[in-house]
């Protein structure tokens, strides 16, 4: 299994391939995917977090359907640059991804990606006509935040070619 920063591990992403982006929370996962290209990223849906093997079955869902075959999660790292308190959990999610081969693949390619602002930048692209607490209940703010996430490793990856 390949898991590391995406600065590491860019090389070895699969090519022409869909690439799945979550924002990883305590309540939520977020979920937004690329085109086979690698260009452009869309927001797809937010699950709600039951258990993880619960989570998991959505993704495998999705995974599946999308065809998608990397992964890039967020890593929320503080505003300095050091890792805090929810990188540990994000890093388990990524290493429990590779004991599922059925639904990660066998060798899955994962990585992480610095989101230090994608909430943020995702509560912009809320309209100002939308109220943003309801956008937050329905999700819809965790996965702009998995599209900015994804978008932003997108954007990486051309420039490191």
């Amino acid at each position: 299994m390949t898991i590391g920063l995406l600065k590491e591990i860019y090389n070895d992403r699969p090519r022409d391939a869909r690439l799945m982006g979550l924002d990883i929370g305590k309540k939520t996962i977020g979920i937004a995917l690329s085109d086979p290209a690698q260009s452009l990223a869309t927001p797809l849906q937010t699950i709600r977090r039951t258990k993880f093997t619960k989570d998991i079955n959505v993704l495998h869902g999705v995974i599946r359907d999308y065809d998608v075959e990397g992964f890039v999660l967020g890593l929320p790292l503080n505003t300095d640059g050091t890792e805090g308190p929810r990188c540990q959990a994000v890093r388990d999610f990524a290493a429990e991804m590779s004991n599922h081969p059925s639904i990660f693949g066998e060798n899955p390619w994962v990585a992480l990606y610095d989101e230090r602002f994608s909430t943020v930048s995702a509560d912009n692209l809320v309209d100002g006509s939308v109220n943003k607490r309801k956008a937050k209940e329905k999700g819809i703010t965790d996965m702009l935040a998995a599209q900015v996430i994804l978008q932003d490793a997108l954007t990486a990856l051309k420039n490191m070619n």
